[in-house]
């Protein structure tokens, strides 16, 4: 640790804390297929508005608890950026967790899109007919999400590159904005279960890959 560094976080507790953010990654990725998971059927809101009451009752659940993992994974980002400034460091850790939160806030807010297209359907209506409302509110939730998110990646990307964290560069290649815009590409070509899986959980999957990435990385690093 340099004479800049700031933190008490040592690299066992990082590695505990990259843990976590794996589980939380996958514990949402359930969640979603919870909402969405439907055998072949790749109409999500069709998939949610035949979501059983407890399917869709587990998948909330599951965005208050991978909301808490997802918070305390923030952590490592504390212990990743100790050899930076202590504005540095505190911004990604801040920015950081302010999108883990809105992970779990989002996630739930779902629910009310899964109920809006059951009772469309209850009504004889299409699934979609229902849910104006809690998908703007949604999309509200997710614009201003990318506010915290730029923030992030603004100070992440260069702190990086400069080597002024214990992260390699390559973990560029793995950070969360790499692979946010590399969704439609990827997504985008897939039909059916495989669309609902990879489309369907994508964003778990990219925390998944990222925290999974940063604990590897972390855990390798010279003491």
């Amino acid at each position: 640790m340099d004479s800049n560094s700031h933190g008490c976080i040592t690299k066992k507790t990082a590695v505990y804390l990259g843990i976590a953010g794996i589980l939380g990654s996958l514990l949402l990725f359930a969640g979603d297929m919870l909402f969405y998971y439907n055998g072949d059927q790749a109409n999500f809101v069709a998939n949610m508005a035949v979501s059983s009451s407890d399917r869709i009752m587990m998948s909330g659940g599951t965005a208050l608890l991978a909301a808490w993992l997802y918070t305390l994974a923030s952590g490592q980002l504390l212990y990743a950026f100790q050899p930076a400034k202590r504005w540095v460091q505190m911004t990604v850790f801040l920015s950081f967790t302010a999108v883990m939160i809105a992970y779990g806030v989002i996630h739930g807010e779902y629910v009310a899109i899964a109920t809006s297209a059951q009772n469309a359907v209850a009504l004889g209506a299409a699934p979609d007919t229902l849910i104006d409302l809690a998908a703007r509110t949604n999309d509200m939730l997710r614009t201003i999400t990318y506010i915290p998110f730029a923030l992030f990646t603004i100070i992440f990307t260069p702190a990086v590159w400069m080597k002024k964290t214990y992260y390699p560069r390559w973990i560029l290649l793995f950070s969360p904005v790499v692979l946010f815009f590399l969704n439609d590409l990827i997504t985008a070509p897939l039909t059916g279960k495989i669309k609902i899986i990879i489309g369907g959980g994508y964003l778990n999957l990219l925390l998944f890959i990222f925290f999974s990435a940063s604990t590897i990385a972390l855990q390798r690093k010279e003491n």
